[in-house]
C-alpha cells in the first residue's frame, strides 16, 4: 500500500485551478450565450408567436397611405442660341459640368429646380391648404404648420438628365391624393403665366403703349392736313401747280392771240367796228382770267360762309375753287410739312404694328408651357405601410431583445455577489426604490 502525502502547496494550486475553471465556465462567450438561449427555447418560441400577432395588429393599425404621382416636363426658357452656344461649349470645353457651366455663363438657368421652388413656394402651398381644407386633415392649428405638414407629405425629385420633374403626394385617401397632385400642376401652370416676366412681354407692353400713342398723333397729323387741305383747296399741289401753269399758259396764249386779232381789225375797221370791240371784250375777259390764275401775294382768306358756293365746292377771293399760283409758294412749305408729318407718323406706325405682331409671337413662344407626361391617377395599391415586412423586422427586433435581455440576465445572475458592480447596481437600486417611496408618500400626503 502506497501512501500519498499531498502537501498543502499542492492542495492551494489544486483550488486555484479550480477556481480558473469555473471562471472560464462564467466568462461570457458565443458557446455559453448559445447553452442559454437553448434552455430557453420554449420560451422564446412563446414570446416570438405573441410578438407575431401583436405585431400583425400593429401592422392594422397603422394608418394606410396613398401616393398618387404626375410626371412634367419642364420646357427650356433659354433661347435656341443659347442654347446651341451652351452644346458647343460644352463640347469644346469637354464634359456635362463644364457644359453646363457653360450655358449657364450665357445665360441660360435650371427651369427644373426654379419649378420645383415654385411649388414649394408659400403661395402654392397656402392655395392648397385652403383648398383641401388641410388644416383639418392635418389637425394644425396654424395655418404655417398645416404648409409644413403638405411639404412632408409630399416629395419632388427631377432628372438631371432629361429634366423630368416627378411630383408625389401621399395622402390616406386616394381620391384627394389625386386631386392635390392635380391641384400642384394647376397652381404651378397659374403661377408662371401670371408672373411672366420675359423680354418679350415687356418688349410687347412697351410697344403696345408706344402703338397707341403713334396712332392718337397719326390722328391729330392726318386732321391737321385735312383742314389745311380744305381751308386752302390744296388737294395735290403738285398736280394742281402743273394744271394751273398749264391753264395759264393757254390763256396767255389766247390772249396774245386775241390782241394781235384785235390789232388787225382796228387797222382795218376801226375803234367803232362791232368785230373790234368784241375783240376787245374777249381780250379783257382774258386778261381777268389770267389776272384770277395769277393771284396775289396777300394771304388767303380763312373759313368764311359766303366763301362757299351752293354746291359745297370752297372758293378764294378771288372766286377760284383752286389755289392761284403766286399763293402756291406760300402754301407749299405748310401743306409739305403737314404732309411729311402724316408719312412720317404712318411709316412709324406701320413699323411699331409690326413689330407689336413679332413680340406677340415671340411672347408666346416665351411663355412656358407645362408638358404632362403623367398625369395624376387615382392609386389602387397602399403605398405605406408594408405589412409583411413590417412584421418580420419587428419580430426580428422583438426577439432579439429578448434574446439578449435572456443572455445579459444570465451573466449578471453569475456575478459573485461581492463584486463592485453588483454592489454599486444594488445600492443605486436601494436609492431608487427609497426615492420612489419618499415621492408616493408625499403624494397622498398632498392628496
Amino acid at each position: 500500500m502506497t501512501l500519498q502525502i499531498e502537501s498543502p502547496v499542492c492542495e492551494q494550486a489544486s483550488a486555484e485551478t479550480t477556481e480558473a475553471r469555473s471562471d472560464a465556465d462564467l466568462r461570457p462567450n458565443w458557446i455559453v450565450n448559445a447553452s442559454v438561449l437553448l434552455r430557453h427555447g420554449q420560451f422564446l418560441v412563446r414570446a416570438a408567436a405573441i410578438a407575431v400577432l401583436a405585431n400583425i395588429v400593429i401592422a392594422f393599425l397603422i394608418p394606410v397611405r396613398y401616393q398618387s404621382t404626375a410626371r412634367i416636363m419642364p420646357p427650356e426658357s433659354s433661347g435656341s442660341g443659347t442654347a446651341l452656344l451652351g452644346a458647343l461649349a460644352g463640347r469644346a470645353l469637354g464634359g456635362d459640368v463644364l457644359g453646363g457651366i457653360a450655358a449657364s455663363l450665357l445665360g441660360g438657368h435650371n427651369t427644373g429646380s426654379l419649378f420645383i421652388n415654385l411649388l414649394q413656394s408659400d403661395t402654392v402651398t397656402g392655395h392648397l391648404v385652403d383648398r383641401f381644407q388641410l388644416q383639418s386633415v392635418y389637425h394644425k392649428r396654424y395655418r404655417v404648420d398645416a404648409c409644413k405638414a403638405l411639404i412632408r407629405h409630399t416629395r419632388f425629385d427631377q432628372d438631371k438628365k432629361s429634366g423630368v420633374i416627378t411630383i408625389t403626394v401621399t395622402d390616406a385617401r386616394p381620391e384627394r391624393a389625386r386631386d392635390m397632385a392635380q391641384a400642384y400642376l394647376d397652381e404651378l401652370n397659374h403661377m408662371v403665366n401670371r408672373t411672366n416676366t420675359s423680354s418679350a412681354h415687356r418688349e410687347r407692353m412697351f410697344i403696345q403703349n408706344r402703338l397707341a400713342v403713334v396712332r392718337g398723333e397719326l390722328d391729330k397729323a392726318q386732321v391737321a392736313l385735312s383742314n389745311f387741305s380744305s381751308t386752302n383747296m390744296t388737294v395735290d399741289l403738285k398736280e394742281q401747280t402743273r394744271a394751273t401753269v398749264d391753264a395759264a399758259a393757254q390763256v396767255e396764249a389766247e390772249l396774245i392771240t386775241t390782241q394781235g386779232e384785235l390789232s388787225s381789225l382796228n387797222e382795218i375797221y376801226g375803234d367803232a367796228n362791232v368785230r373790234v370791240r368784241a375783240a376787245q371784250a374777249r381780250a379783257a375777259n382774258l386778261r381777268g382770267e389770267l389776272a384770277k390764275l395769277g393771284g396775289t401775294s396777300a394771304a388767303l382768306l380763312k373759313d368764311v360762309d359766303d366763301d362757299s358756293d351752293p354746291n359745297g365746292t370752297k372758293k378764294n377771293s378771288e372766286g377760284l375753287s383752286y389755289p392761284p399760283l403766286r399763293q402756291l409758294p406760300r402754301l407749299a412749305v405748310p401743306y409739305e410739312n403737314l404732309y411729311r408729318n402724316v408719312r412720317v407718323q404712318e411709316t412709324v406706325f406701320e413699323l411699331l404694328k409690326q413689330q407689336f405682331e413679332i413680340s406677340q409671337i415671340q411672347e408666346a413662344r416665351d411663355i412656358p408651357v407645362l408638358s404632362i407626361i403623367d398625369s395624376p391617377g387615382i392609386p389602387d395599391k397602399r403605398s405605406f405601410p408594408p405589412r409583411t415586412l413590417s412584421v418580420l423586422i419587428l419580430t426580428v427586433l422583438e426577439c432579439l431583445g429578448i434574446a439578449g435581455f435572456i443572455v445579459v440576465r444570465f451573466q449578471w445572475r453569475a456575478i459573485d455577489s461581492a463584486d463592485p458592480r453588483r454592489v454599486i447596481a444594488g445600492e443605486a437600486s436601494d436609492a431608487f426604490h427609497h426615492g420612489m417611496r419618499k415621492m408616493l408618500g408625499y403624494m397622498r400626503r398632498q392628496a
